[in-house]
């Protein structure tokens, strides 16, 4: 793990850091572009006068399966502090599906015994083709396998999406999944949507930011106790003309007959959660696993056979069972940092702190060296985002000044949640808000990097608030019959920017122009030259070469 002093680059005399504006991408509109309809005078002036470039962020430059997959916050962060592209959950999944592999591990082996000794097989996910979190075709794979194999009973638990998809589309995956589901029901074969809810009310909390969603799924999927509807589409509907809200918003419902809930989860039955992204599967699992359990009132320890589509947590082993091998992302940069003594800093709020530390040493929990690194964690609001659009930014800056004035460390990297989570509530005039905020917080913070003869490092790792309206196959935008553009609430294909500032009057290196597709892995072997470091030689060639 040893890194070779570069005798190309002299080490940057000052502190480096890599400023990630998650979901701030490059759009090539105007229309619908919240990071260019901002007033953004600071962000303008360092795009203008400091080296610049475009970063690919999505697809296969991040591990995805094909180029119109968009990249997300995981495999962003993966990529960045990887130093190389690594293939990524949806990817792993879809070839271990392909080649059967999937139905040959223990896991599935595990699950289907218990469904076919009198439980039932129950399975609970994000319900869409986003492929951030889940893929549905990964669940109909798996449902057409549980029929083959004799499996008698299973109950489908849909999480609506309206984020990584269209806001409102809940109903063109319900109702064609409805259909198919009638072509696999038979006398022998008992098929049926148990419950639901939207992704941002129940069961898909991250981080610990807000535990009462995830007991409200819990309650939903396991007890059977909430509204009761007689299907998903009526649910969906009726939720729809009563409140106005989108589909990630929409309240649990239990899908009931006869006044009784049509499948809670019980003792003797078996459970896939079949998202393969880890941070919003954490703590579902581990209500379905910790005997120990503190975080609601669950009861006992369900005596079910729980697996997710992937192990979530590799250091906690959380949880145990689990259908696919996840990558196995090894020598990060922030280890081979450790390794060689450099002090780091890592900042965030709540709603993106993982991402700076989980996400970003190879989804690895904990530090690799507690005396050479920092990981602070700036609680998040636990209100709607295009309410309070500034979230925690200028908490963050505060912080960040501090630990850039006090010498103690060489390399630091911080997440501002803002662009994308903002970005994610399809609220135009919020994601312009959130992006003034962001520049204020940059004109605060560059001058003190100056200051401390640092580098900066400005990118992303998607897009999102560069994209807020949905655009037709001709790449215009979407309006409805009144002319109104469709709200757009998922990633984008395009770009990030990388910016590169320094205060050195004649910086001793440039970007290089010789790179055809550089992407976000590019990232680590460019900021171990800043450092006078070689990167190791199977990193990602470096953005920049000496002046």
């Amino acid at each position: 793990m040893k890194l070779e002093k570069s005798s190309r680059f002299a080490p940057c005399p000052g502190p480096i850091v890599t400023i990630v504006l998650d979901g701030v991408g490059i759009s090539p509109r105007e229309d619908g572009d919240a990071v260019k309809t901002a007033r953004t005078p600071m962000l303008d002036k360092l795009m203008a006068n400091f080296p610049m470039t475009a970063l690919r962020a999505h697809g296969t430059a991040v591990g995805m399966p094909s180029d119109e997959d968009m990249g997300n916050s995981e495999v962003g962060h993966n990529a960045i502090g990887a130093g190389r592209v690594f293939a990524q959950g949806a990817k792993l999944v879809a070839e271990s599906i392909a080649s059967g592999n999937l139905w040959q591990g223990r896991a599935w082996h595990e699950i289907v015994a218990a469904a076919k000794q009198g439980g039932t097989l129950h399975f609970i996910g994000l319900f869409s083709d986003g492929n951030v979190h889940s893929h549905i075709d990964h669940l109909r794979a798996m449902l057409e396998q549980a029929r083959k194999e004799g499996v008698s009973k299973v109950r489908i638990h849909i999480l609506l999406d309206g984020r990584d998809v269209g806001e409102t589309s809940a109903l063109d995956y319900v109702d064609p999944f409805e259909a198919f589901l009638d072509g696999l029901r038979s006398p022998a074969f008992d098929v049926a949507i148990a419950s639901g809810g939207g992704r941002m009310t129940i069961t898909m909390d991250r981080y610990e930011a807000h535990w009462a969603m995830v007991q409200r799924g819990w309650d939903i999927h396991v007890r059977g106790e909430g509204r009761q509807f007689a299907s998903a589409h009526e649910a969906i509907v009726t939720y729809r003309n009563e409140l106005k809200v989108i589909d990630q918003d929409l309240p649990g419902f239990v899908i009931a007959k006869d006044g009784k809930p049509l499948g809670p989860i019980v003792d003797g039955d078996a459970v896939v959660f079949f998202n393969f992204r880890g941070d919003r599967a954490i703590e579902i699992s581990r209500a379905f696993t910790e005997e120990n359990f503190t975080a609601f009132p669950r009861g006992p320890l369900s005596k079910v056979t729980y697996a997710g589509m992937m192990q979530y947590d590799g250091d906690t082993k959380l949880p145990p069972r689990f259908l696919v091998q996840p990558p196995a992302i090894d020598r990060t940069m922030g280890e081979y940092l450790a390794k060689n003594g450099i002090a780091q800093y890592a900042i965030s709020e709540t709603q993106k702190y993982g991402h700076v530390t989980y996400f970003w040493n190879g989804n690895r929990t904990g530090k690799f060296d507690d005396t050479l690194e920092t990981y602070v964690e700036i609680p998040s609001d636990v209100v709607p985002f295009e309410q309070r659009p500034w979230m925690k930014c200028a908490e963050i800056t505060d912080t960040l000044i501090d630990a850039v004035r006090s010498g103690k460390y060489r390399y630091l990297r911080v997440n501002y949640a803002n662009g994308d989570m903002v970005g994610h509530t399809g609220n135009f005039e919020a994601a312009v808000t959130a992006m003034q905020g962001l520049d204020l917080q940059l004109a605060r913070l560059i001058p003190v990097i100056l200051e401390a003869k640092g580098t900066a490092i400005i990118t992303a790792d998607h897009g999102n608030a560069d994209e807020m309206y949905e655009l037709d196959k001709k790449g215009n935008v979407s309006r409805d019959a009144e002319g109104r553009a469709k709200a757009k609430t998922s990633h984008t294909l395009n770009p990030v920017p990388f910016v590169l500032i320094s205060g050195e009057p004649e910086p001793a290196f440039k970007l290089r122009e010789d790179l055809a597709t550089p992407g976000l892995s590019n990232m680590a072997a460019t900021v171990l030259n800043l450092l006078g470091f070689e990167a190791p030689a199977d990193y990602d060639p470096s953005l920049i070469e000496p002046a």
